[in-house]
C-alpha cells in the first residue's frame, strides 16, 4: 500500500512538471540533427522543430518561444543577430526589451532592496553620508533598471530615515500644552508596508504623469498642529526636517538621472545613438557596451560627486556633526540594520538573479571590449550583437525555477501537483513592461529614416554648417547647452531621436570636419541632464511630489547642475573621449559613400540625354 502511494506521488510530480521535461529533453533528443546534419538547413530545421513543439505544448510562454531565433540562429551560424532582429524590430530595440526584462527580474526578486539597504549600512548615518549612500545606490541601480523604478523604491526608505532623524524632536512636543500632536506615521512600524505599497503606487503614478496622485500617496498631513505660542519652536524643527528631506530626495532624483547615463541600456538616448550609428555607419564606429561605459562612467562619478557637494552647500551646510547628531545617526543605523535583517538570508531566487545579472553584464562588456579579444570573435561565421547576449540570459530567467523544489520531491509535500514558477513570469512582463517606450523607439527610428530619405536631415545639417567657423569645442558646448534646455520640457528619448540624425549630417568632410561621435556622444548624455523642472523626468516628478518642494528650490539647484554636468561631459569628451575613440582625426567610416552619388549623377545624365 505504501509503495502504491509513493508511485502515485511520483506520477503526480511527473504530470505536474511535464512541461519542464519537454523543455529540457527535447533539445537533447534533437541534438544529433545539427551535429550530424550538413549545412545551415539542418541547423535551421533544429530550431524550427523545437519552436513548433514548444508552441504546441506551451512548455515556454508562446511569446518567449518566439524569441528563440534571436538566441539560436546567431549561435548556430544561421543568421546575423542584426538580420534576425530586423524581422521583429531593430536590434537596438530588442536589446532594450531584453534589458527591461532583466530589470523586472531584479525587481521581482527584491534584490534591488537588499542592495540598497546593504550599501546604506556601509556609509555613515549622518545626513550628509546617508545622502551619499542614497546617491551611490540610486546611481548604480539606475545604470541597469528604470530610473523611475529606482527612484520610487528609494523614496519610502528616505522618508523612513528622515522620520527617524526627527522622531525625538516630535516626541518632546507631546508634553507641551502649546502643541497639539495629530496622527502621524511610524517610520519603524510602517516601513515594510511603504516599501511594498508605496513603491507600486508611485511607480504607476509617475508613469502616467499624475504628480498630484503621487503627492496624495506619499505626502500626508502635517503631524503637528500648532497653536500660536508653540508655532515658532516647531516651525524651526519643521524647516530643518524639510531641508534635509528635500536635500536627500533631490539627491536621489539627480543620481537617478545621472546614473542612467552610465551604461548603454541605462536610458533611452544611448540606445537611440547605438541604433542610428548602426544604421548610418554599420558596426565600425567603435561604440559598444564596453566603450560607452569606459567613456561615461568617469563623468557619471564626477557629476554625482558635484551633485553631493552642491546639495550639501545649498540645503544643510558643512557643519560638523554634534553629539546629539551622532546619537540620532546611531538610531538610524540601527533602523537600517533592522530592516536589512528583516529581509532574512539571501534566497535562492535572489542569488540566481544576481548571478544571471552579473553574467549578463559580463557578456555585454566582453563581447567586443576593444582592449582584448571579445567572445564574439570566436563565432566568426556571423556577427553576434548585444541583443543575443541579453536574450540568452532572459531565457534562463524564464527557465530556472524561483524555488529549487523541482529535483527534490518530498513524499509528504502536499503541493507536489503545483507548478513551480520561474524566476520571471510572462504575466509580470506583460503587466509591467513599458511597451509604450518600445513604440517610442520605433517611432523615433521611423523619424530618423524619413529624415534621411526625404533629405530633411541633410538640409538641417547644411543650415548648421555655418558653425564650422567656430572651434569644435565651442560647437559641442553650444549643442549640449541647447540640448540641456530642450530636454527640460521634452522626452529625452524623443530629443535624441530628432537631434542625432541632424548631428550625423552636420559632421562630415564637407561641413564640420570632426568625428561624428565627437558631437553625438556628449549630446546623447546631455539628453538625460534634466534637473530643473518637476516635469523634466519622472524621478524629478516623484521627489517633487513626495517632498512637497518649492519649484524655485528645484530650479535653483537644477540650474547649477545643468551647467556643471554639461561642462564636465564636454571636457571629458575632448580629453578622455579622444583616447578611447580617436577624435584627433576624421575616421574612414564616416566618409560619405561617393560611388552612390556618382551613380545617381550618371543616371540623371543618361535620362537627360535620352529625352
Amino acid at each position: 500500500m505504501e509503495g502504491i502511494q509513493k508511485m502515485r506521488l511520483r506520477i503526480s510530480s511527473l504530470s505536474s512538471h511535464w512541461k519542464t521535461y519537454v523543455l529540457l529533453l527535447l533539445p537533447l533528443i534533437l541534438l544529433p540533427l545539427p551535429i550530424m546534419g550538413s549545412g545551415k538547413e539542418a541547423r535551421t530545421g533544429f530550431v524550427i522543430i523545437i519552436m513548433a513543439i514548444y508552441w504546441m505544448t506551451e512548455a515556454l510562454p508562446v511569446p518567449v518561444t518566439s524569441l528563440l531565433p534571436v538566441v539560436l540562429f546567431p549561435l548556430l551560424g544561421v543568421m546575423d543577430t542584426k538580420k534576425v532582429c530586423t524581422a521583429y524590430m531593430k536590434e537596438t530595440t530588442m536589446m532594450f526589451i531584453g534589458g527591461l526584462m532583466v530589470a523586472l527580474a531584479i525587481e521581482n526578486s527584491n534584490l534591488h532592496k537588499r542592495i540598497a539597504l546593504k550599501v546604506l549600512l556601509f556609509v555613515g548615518a549622518s545626513p550628509r553620508w546617508l545622502m551619499l549612500g542614497f546617491m551611490l545606490t540610486t546611481m548604480f541601480l539606475s545604470m541597469w533598471i528604470s530610473n523611475t523604478a529606482t527612484t520610487a523604491m528609494m523614496v519610502p526608505i528616505v522618508e523612513a530615515v528622515v522620520q527617524e532623524l526627527f522622531k525625538d524632536n516630535v516626541e518632546e512636543t507631546k508634553g507641551d500644552p502649546n502643541v497639539r500632536v495629530g496622527p502621524k506615521r511610524s517610520s519603524t512600524s510602517s516601513f515594510s508596508l511603504e516599501m511594498d505599497h508605496s513603491f507600486e503606487n508611485i511607480y504607476q503614478n509617475a508613469e502616467t504623469g499624475s504628480v498630484d496622485s503621487v503627492a496624495d500617496d506619499y505626502v500626508g498631513k502635517s503631524c503637528v498642529e500648532l497653536t500660536t505660542s508653540g508655532e515658532q519652536r516647531c516651525s524651526d524643527q519643521t524647516d530643518d526636517k524639510k531641508k534635509i528631506s528635500s536635500c536627500v530626495l533631490m539627491s536621489i532624483a539627480y543620481a537617478s538621472n545621472i546614473g542612467g547615463t552610465g551604461s548603454l541600456i541605462g536610458s533611452g538616448p544611448q540606445l537611440v545613438l547605438k541604433g542610428i550609428l548602426n544604421e548610418l555607419y554599420g558596426s565600425d564606429s567603435g561604440l559598444n557596451f564596453a566603450t560607452w561605459m569606459a567613456f561615461n562612467i568617469p563623468g557619471m562619478l564626477i557629476n554625482t560627486f558635484f551633485a553631493w557637494i552642491w546639495l550639501q552647500y545649498l540645503f544643510i551646510g558643512f557643519k560638523r556633526t554634534t553629539a546629539d547628531g551622532k546619537g540620532k545617526a546611531l538610531i538610524v543605523k540601527n533602523l537600517i540594520r533592522k530592516k536589512y535583517e528583516e529581509l532574512g538570508p539571501m534566497t535562492f531566487h535572489e542569488l540566481v538573479t544576481l548571478i544571471l545579472f552579473i553574467s549578463c553584464v559580463a557578456l555585454w562588456f566582453f563581447r567586443d571590449p576593444q582592449f582584448i579579444t571579445g567572445w564574439s570573435e570566436f563565432l566568426p561565421a556571423v556577427r553576434v550583437d548585444d541583443a543575443t547576449a541579453v536574450m540568452a540570459i532572459v531565457m534562463l530567467f524564464f527557465i530556472i525555477p524561483a524555488k529549487p523544489k523541482f529535483w527534490f520531491t518530498n513524499q509528504g509535500e502536499r503541493d507536489s501537483d503545483r507548478s513551480n514558477p520561474s524566476l520571471l513570469e510572462w504575466k509580470s512582463v506583460q503587466d509591467k513592461l513599458p511597451w509604450g517606450i518600445v513604440l517610442l523607439f520605433g517611432g523615433g527610428f521611423a523619424i530618423s529614416d524619413a529624415s534621411k530619405i526625404s533629405g530633411l536631415s541633410t538640409w538641417l545639417g547644411s543650415q548648421l554648417a555655418g558653425l564650422s567657423a567656430l572651434p569644435p569645442f565651442a560647437i559641442m558646448l553650444i549643442i549640449c547647452i541647447m540640448t540641456a534646455a530642450i530636454t527640460e520640457v521634452a522626452s529625452n528619448t524623443a530629443i535624441a531621436n530628432i537631434l542625432l540624425p541632424i548631428l550625423s549630417e552636420m559632421v562630415s568632410k564637407y561641413t564640420v570636419q570632426v568625428n561624428p561621435l565627437f558631437l553625438m556622444l556628449p549630446a546623447t548624455a546631455t539628453c538625460s541632464y534634466a534637473f530643473m523642472l518637476p516635469v523634466a523626468t519622472p524621478p524629478n516628478a516623484i521627489v517633487f511630489a513626495a517632498g512637497k518642494m518649492n519649484p524655485v528650490d528645484m530650479m535653483k539647484a537644477g540650474f547649477f547642475m545643468n551647467i556643471i554636468c554639461v561642462f564636465t561631459i564636454c571636457v571629458l569628451t575632448t580629453s578622455f573621449g579622444s583616447v578611447i575613440f580617436g577624435f584627433n582625426e576624421f575616421p574612414d567610416w564616416a566618409i560619405p559613400k561617393i560611388p552612390n552619388n556618382t551613380m545617381v549623377t550618371v543616371s540623371l545624365i543618361s535620362n537627360y540625354t535620352t529625352q
